[in-house]
């Protein structure tokens, strides 16, 4: 089942993969209030009823792990590295965790980070246009997923510091303004 936690701010190059949980727990209704969507699905059954009601029309399976990189250590750091810097998308992000563990963060209203360690069975959906990031467990160093997408998969990640801000990222801080 999800953790949801503030992130402690204390990750480096070497250690991003670790916890970093600040002890302070995060509701999963705060997430809400961020655009995120949570829930916990235990079979397929139930993710095809939710992909068909949310207009999921293509799939894939990820499977992310030591092995995929030939177990070059060097190769799965720098892939991680690319997965933990700060972007978002022009379209939602889905994931569906089926096997093994991961780490989602997302900016808050307050522009905080809230660390979401995914396991299987966990579906978390970010909506366009937020800053986000991923990375697996060091513990773990795996995850399979079932990506959704709406339409065919265009996978644009617009890094922060670019500083690009397209018609996704201006709807999504309309979206959560107070």
């Amino acid at each position: 089942m999800v953790e949801v936690y503030y992130h402690d701010n204390n990750d480096t190059p070497d250690n991003f993969t670790d916890a970093h949980n600040s002890g302070v727990p995060v509701p999963l209704e705060d997430l809400a209030t961020i655009g995120v969507f949570y829930k916990n699905i235990t079979n397929l059954d139930d993710l095809n009823k939710l992909a068909t009601e949310r207009q999921y029309r293509n799939r894939d399976e990820v499977n992310l792990n030591l092995a995929a990189f030939n177990n070059d250590l060097d190769a799965y750091n720098r892939k991680m590295q690319q997965f933990y810097k700060e972007h978002y998308h022009e379209d939602e992000e889905i994931r569906y965790i089926v096997d093994g563990e991961g780490y989602f963060d997302v900016r808050d209203k307050s522009d905080r980070w809230i660390r979401t360690k995914l396991v299987a069975n966990d579906l978390l959906i970010l909506p366009a246009g937020i800053y986000h990031r991923f990375t697996l467990t060091n513990d773990l160093k795996y995850v399979k997923a079932v990506r959704l997408f709406k339409d065919e998969p265009k996978w644009e990640a617009i890094n922060r510091d670019a500083g690009k801000l397209s018609e996704a990222r201006e709807e999504y801080v309309k979206s959560i303004a107070v």
